[in-house]
């Protein structure tokens, strides 16, 4: 039987991280060092053949950096599924605000009973460092990121990867959420709400 789902996906970081870069490589497969700086959001689709039988669209909000100190983040964050938080690997401030990125996230949109939208955190703009970016196998762990990959989008490393790793998790959601609530509707006890379900973060492979 064929499904085709739409899925809202946010991109969020600090100025300047490459965010609209990525979504231009990904989407449309193309690179330029010029793009202006987004002012509140911009849009963007990408149709994916999942699976023989699955079409999966993503509706990319490509959010301005600006936008955490204002307040319709909360505007656009709702009925998001899944994030992509962005740092730039040449600037400690982007990767120090990344917290704060997903404390807003998670703030203001939630999953079924509460459950984060699953994130995935870039390390943004890797072809202009030599040096070893660290492990963030841990800190993904620790703040409830679903996985993290070293990207760029001139070099157009790890973003395809990336997306299905983010993607993977949403769907995985999906059923669940499908489950929950073929649950709740023979649940003869009345009781369903007490059945909350509890997701760990599992890291997703960065290559």
């Amino acid at each position: 039987m064929r499904q085709e789902h739409l899925f809202k996906v946010l991109v969020i970081g600090d100025l300047g991280v490459g965010k609209t870069s990525i979504i231009k490589r990904y989407v449309q497969q193309v690179f330029s060092q010029h793009y202006r700086t987004t002012i509140g959001v911009d849009f963007a689709l990408k149709v994916l053949q999942w699976d023989r039988d699955t079409v999966v669209r993503l509706q990319l909000w490509d959010i301005a950096g600006q936008e955490r100190h204002g307040n319709m983040t909360r505007v656009y964050y709702r009925e998001a599924v899944g994030a992509l938080v962005v740092f730039d690997v040449t600037r400690a401030s982007t990767f120090d605000a990344v917290l704060k990125w997903k404390d807003d996230l998670d703030s203001k949109v939630t999953l079924n009973y509460g459950r984060p939208v699953p994130a995935v955190l870039l390390a943004n703009k890797s072809d202009q460092t030599a040096s070893q970016l660290p492990k963030l196998d841990f800190f993904c762990r620790e703040n409830g990121f679903v996985g993290w990959f070293e990207t760029s989008a001139k070099e157009n490393r790890n973003i395809e990867e990336a997306a299905r790793c983010l993607v993977e998790h949403i769907l995985t959601n999906e059923e669940s959420s499908v489950t929950e609530r073929e649950s709740a509707s023979i649940d003869l006890s009345g009781d369903a709400s007490s059945s909350k379900r509890h997701f760990n973060c599992s890291v997703c492979e960065k290559y």
